[in-house]
């Protein structure tokens, strides 16, 4: 199998450990795609995913896959499933909070793409603030209900982590561990996992900017 990534990809790096705590990492090539917004890669959006975000996973079969969360499942299947329960209600609330996580995520990457990407005298930092709010929300979610952090590793945890593991890497001066100490805690355990040890975010080669991440 062919993940294409970026390095500093939140919905990459989920993928990716995936592939890891499943046990399939060494079944997959990494292979770099360079999809920045604004410098489109119109070469990669014809031969993997016409949206030309990343990731994509191309499977033994030769069948594209997009976007994470899809490719997550997959691996989930191929390994005989951990990461999404199969039973209800469980199955669900897992789900659920993985909407969560990765709706994080995609705020994030927003903000990302607000503050560096679109010119200056354009940004609006109204909705960048609704963005940041969002993410607390989130954080503050899982703060009040931390004991879903306690149950066996799975892919809303795998999403959350990668959240937080972004706003460490872009916005460390957010410090939001401050106001999320359970969840801190949490993630402080995560990151010694070789799953996200493995994948911490960084810049891509030859370049800051981000890619062309999934996203609403």
């Amino acid at each position: 199998m062919k993940l294409f990534y970026a390095p500093q990809s939140p919905f990459a790096r989920k993928a990716r450990a995936a592939a890891i705590e499943l046990g399939l990492a060494e079944r997959i090539e990494l292979e770099y795609a360079e999809v920045i917004p604004s410098l489109p890669n119109k070469a990669f959006g014809q031969a993997h995913n016409p949206l030309r975000r990343i990731p994509a996973l191309i499977t033994d079969a030769g069948e594209t896959l997009y976007d994470s969360t899809v490719i997550c499942e997959y691996l989930d299947t191929l390994a005989g499933g951990s990461l999404i329960p199969r039973e209800a209600p469980r199955r669900w609330r897992v789900l659920t909070q993985h909407a969560l996580a990765n709706g994080m995520c995609e705020s994030i990457v927003l903000i990302r793409y607000e503050t560096s990407v679109r010119p200056a005298e354009l940004r609006w930092s109204t909705w960048t603030d609704d963005h940041w709010d969002k993410i607390y929300s989130g954080i503050d979610w899982f703060e009040r209900n931390d004991a879903v952090l306690r149950e066996p590793l799975d892919l809303a945890h795998l999403a959350l982590g990668c959240a937080l593991g972004y706003i460490d890497f872009r916005w460390p001066e957010r410090q939001w561990k401050q106001r999320a100490p359970a969840v801190a805690a949490w993630f402080a355990r995560l990151e010694q996992r070789p799953s996200f040890a493995m994948t911490k975010p960084q810049p891509a080669p030859g370049s800051d900017a981000d890619p062309s991440h999934e996203g609403p």
